[in-house]
């Protein structure tokens, strides 16, 4: 059996490695000593799992912990972007990697800080893809962290199986919209995450609402939401809603997610932080 595996061992008769111990993690950077790993995951695309990790970061190092942000969205980064972020990622004299840092100290790497243009496209195949994801773990001098946020593209692929079976996880943030569609989406990422044995630490709701500027009241422009109940069938806490807000989206636009004044997921980032910690 491949190292591998893709389901649940502890239901197979295969000689599964995981039933032995489980299968052992990539080790980590010699120069690097990380305390807590948190995959920031979805279902599907576009439903702003970028956006949640770029503000879970922020709001984390607003609270003084030292964080780190691993673009495991290969054929889609955006976390540079976000962060207005243009460096290069260079090397020292051991070969490691070296991971640049933004205006507040938040430390990116990013296929997209490897490219001369960053809107050439990625065209790699999986296995391609989920080497280079293990190499920003295990060639990567991330030096001393309190948290490093894993943005996993979407789905339950390759990508985010490498991301669990390779890397100590603390445990894993859902990130979902409205739409009820969405729902038996979100059920496939958390069953994924209990297969996987990775605690969730919660759901994130995105594009919850926005507020008419007029009178402030809520519109649900993708109808009622259904994560409440999500999140009580899985027994999982519902750490935020998050609305469409424009000043948001013009700010990340401009590279300036740093200097964002909302507090959407300030609760959310303490929450996350109180969960690793009470877990180590």
């Amino acid at each position: 059996m491949s190292q591998e595996c893709t389901h649940d061992c502890s239901s197979c008769t295969a000689n599964c490695p995981s039933k032995n111990g489980g299968i052992p993690k990539d080790e980590a950077n010699k120069n690097s000593n990380v305390k807590h790993i948190v995959a920031v995951v979805s279902g599907k695309g576009g439903v702003g799992k970028s956006l949640v990790t770029s503000m879970l970061a922020v709001h984390l190092s607003r609270q003084g912990y030292s964080v780190g942000i691993l673009d495991a969205d290969i054929t889609g980064p955006s976390i540079p972007k976000s962060f207005g972020m243009y460096d290069t990622v260079e090397g020292d004299e051991e070969g490691n990697m070296l991971p640049p840092q933004t205006t507040t100290g938040v430390k990116i790497m990013s296929v997209n800080l490897m490219l001369d243009d960053e809107t050439k496209p990625v065209v790699w195949r999986g296995s391609l893809i989920a080497g280079t994801v293990r190499q920003f773990w295990t060639d990567t001098a991330w030096g001393d962290l309190d948290y490093l946020l894993v943005d996993c593209p979407p789905g339950t692929g390759d990508v985010p199986l490498t991301v669990f079976q390779s890397l100590p996880i603390d445990g894993a943030v859902i990130v979902a919209s409205p739409q009820e569609l969405v729902g038996m989406i979100v059920k496939k990422a958390a069953n994924m995450a209990d297969m996987m044995n990775i605690p969730v630490l919660g759901l994130v709701e995105n594009m919850s609402y926005i507020k008419c500027p007029d009178c402030g009241k809520e519109i649900k422009i993708f109808g009622e939401s259904h994560i409440e109940d999500i999140a009580c069938e899985f027994g999982y806490e519902l750490l935020a809603k998050v609305p469409i807000d424009p000043e948001v989206a013009s700010y990340v636009d401009k590279g300036w997610i740093e200097l964002i004044k909302c507090d959407y997921l300030e609760s959310a980032a303490l929450r996350v932080a109180q969960k690793c910690e009470n877990k180590a």
